[in-house]
Order: structure tokens, then C-alpha cells, then sequence
């Protein structure tokens, strides 16, 4: 299997230096490069491209928000780009996560969590799903549910209802009793480990009705699985 290529940017340098070695540690991922602030960081993400970017939101001289939001920029503009950001934070303030969330991130993790869901959201970001930590999942969903993203500190965009496509998309491919359980969680912020605790089932049993919620419901990931269901009234 073909290592996840990480790249590191992180301005606090014994944070920098114990996440280098914990991930230098695991055979599935491959440190490719690191940075110590932003400005370094967009180069180095725009050269290197790698599979992963673990990006500090707390940088000193483009926070890790703006960072993002260039770097999307950037895809935009270059075929082929497909790298995926994962944003540490410090607090689970709702403006930064609304601010990133909006910024175009894939994954959001608290810094002090523990190494091994770090290494699970690093994982699950790079297959193309979003990891969302459990305590800033409230935050974005809480927005959701009273009908506003937040996007910047002037401007909030509406979750509008579902489109008439979308509502005969979920009508023509309804979800089963078992992947309205797992789509609850997601919503929830609960990770694939923690949905096959909570349901006593496999995990390789949770990722096939994790794919096949985002296959029904016609998204690309468990943000915007999480989004929809609300918005249909999937789950409350």
C-alpha cells in the first residue's frame, strides 16, 4: 500500500518536533517536509503537493485559515492538485472554525488530541473524507442547525433547504434503518472507531455504510453528509 505523503506546518517547535516523531514512527505515512510558518508552508505545499497538509491555524505571519484559503486558490488554478488540509487548533473558538471551515479545510482536530486519532484523521482525510474533532463537529452543526455557516467575521452564508433534485435524490435511494443510525453519529462527530463501538459492529462494516450514505446522498464526504441530513431532516 503506497504511504500517505504528510507535510508538517507547525511554528512551535517541540509541537513540530513530537508530531515529526510520532509520524515518522508510522509505516503508512511518510514525512515529506516542514515548516515553521506559513509563508514557508504555502511554498512548500505548492511544490511538494504531498497527499496531506497538517496545518497549524496559529501561525505567526499567514495564519494557518489564510494559508488554506491561498492554497485552495492555488488548486483552482493547477490540474492535479489533490491535497487535503487538516487543521490543528489550539481552542475550539467558533470563529476560527467557522473561518476555516468556510477557508475550504477537509479535517479539523483539537492539538491536544491524542496521537492515535490524530493518525485515524489522517487516515480518514486521505481517503477523502473529512475527520471532524467531536468538540468542533457541535460547533459547525450547531451553525447548520440554526441556518447559518459562518463564513468571516462581516459575512454568514444561508443553508438553504434541499433543492428539488436533491430531495429526489434521498426519495429515490432511501437510507436503511442501520445507515440512518451511522448517519446520526456522523452528525454527532463520532469517527468510524467510535461508530463501530457505539453500534457493536465492524469497522470495515462502518466504512461500506459510510460510503454508501455518501453514495445516496450524493456528497463527497461526512461534512457534507452531515449538512444534508440535517437539511433533509434526516436526523435532528
Amino acid at each position: 500500500m503506497a504511504k500517505i505523503h504528510v507535510v508538517l506546518i507547525e511554528d512551535h517547535d517541540l509541537t513540530r518536533m513530537g508530531l515529526r516523531t510520532a509520524l515518522q514512527q508510522q509505516d503508512s505515512i511518510e514525512l515529506i517536509g516542514e515548516a515553521a510558518n506559513g509563508n514557508d508552508g504555502l511554498r512548500l505545499l505548492t511544490q511538494l503537493q504531498p497527499d496531506i497538509a497538517i496545518v497549524d491555524i496559529g501561525l505567526p505571519d499567514i495564519d494557518g485559515i489564510e494559508l488554506t484559503r491561498q492554497f485552495r486558490q492555488f488548486q483552482s488554478e493547477t490540474e492535479g492538485v489533490k491535497t487535503k488540509i487538516l487543521i490543528l487548533t489550539m481552542h475550539d473558538d467558533e470563529l476560527e472554525v467557522l473561518s476555516a471551515f468556510a477557508a475550504g479545510a477537509d479535517s479539523y482536530c483539537i492539538k491536544n488530541i491524542h496521537i492515535q486519532q490524530l493518525l485515524e484523521a489522517i487516515k480518514t482525510t486521505a481517503e477523502g473524507q473529512s475527520w471532524i474533532d467531536p468538540a468542533i463537529a457541535e460547533i459547525v452543526l450547531q451553525q447548520v442547525r440554526q441556518g447559518n455557516l459562518g463564513v468571516n467575521q462581516q459575512e454568514t452564508v444561508s443553508i438553504k433547504a434541499l433543492t428539488k433534485e436533491e430531495g429526489e435524490i434521498i426519495q429515490a435511494f432511501p437510507l436503511t434503518e442501520r445507515e440512518l443510525a451511522v448517519l446520526e453519529l456522523i452528525v454527532g462527530g463520532y469517527s468510524n472507531n467510535k461508530i463501530a463501538e457505539k453500534l457493536h459492529i465492524g469497522l470495515g462494516t462502518v466504512k461500506t455504510h459510510v460510503r454508501n450514505i455518501l453514495d445516496k446522498l450524493a456528497v463527497s464526504d461526512r461534512t457534507e453528509a452531515a449538512v444534508r441530513a440535517l437539511r433533509a431532516g434526516l436526523v435532528k
